[in-house]
């Protein structure tokens, strides 16, 4: 080992023994007021999407609608039965969530997420990646893994992006008529 390497190591120790730290390492790292506003929003924003998930895992089925806003932008990526864009809440309800809701509207064991696995932000994104399973009212089984991209402003869902296997998707939808109230 030459001699430079040697007094650089020694240095290093004696550095870290005396509990002496770069100055750089020590101060704190300055961050702007849109920094702070963008991580304020990203932590509030990613903690009601881990909000919503939690609840209806637990049982509360209705935990997703407070967090859709009335002008929802809401694509389904692929080719199943429900896949496209709907534009506002009416329109999601009426094709897409009342119909997948009432095929286990009548089971004890309604569709939730079973296990969600990451909620990550990124600026005002949250990217949920989850899966869900129930038992339709019929005692289909269905079983399906979710990402969903989620845009919000002021706290709510404008613009989202699902993606999901859509073979699993079209089953249900093929083998469960909807219940009707």
């Amino acid at each position: 080992m030459s001699n430079y390497f040697a007094r650089t190591i020694a240095a290093s120790a004696l550095v870290a023994l005396m509990g002496l730290a770069p100055a750089a390492a020590t101060e704190p790292a300055k961050t702007s007021a849109v920094q702070t506003r963008n991580l304020d929003m990203e932590t509030k924003n990613k903690a009601a999407v881990e909000a919503v998930l939690t609840a209806w895992k637990n049982g509360d089925g209705g935990a997703l609608q407070p967090l859709l806003s009335d002008d929802i932008e809401w694509t389904i990526t692929g080719n199943s039965a429900a896949s496209g864009t709907t534009k506002g809440r009416a329109e999601l309800m009426q094709k897409v969530l009342g119909p997948f809701g009432a095929r286990f509207n009548k089971s004890s064991d309604r569709f939730r997420p079973t296990k969600i696995y990451g909620v990550y932000a990124d600026g005002d994104m949250v990217t949920a990646y989850f899966d869900g399973a129930g038992t339709a009212n019929n005692g289909f089984s269905y079983e399906n893994s979710y990402v969903w991209l989620l845009t919000l402003k002021d706290g709510k869902v404008v613009k989202a992006t699902a993606f999901f296997d859509s073979i699993a998707f079209n089953e249900l939808w093929d083998k469960v008529e909807p219940a009707q109230n």
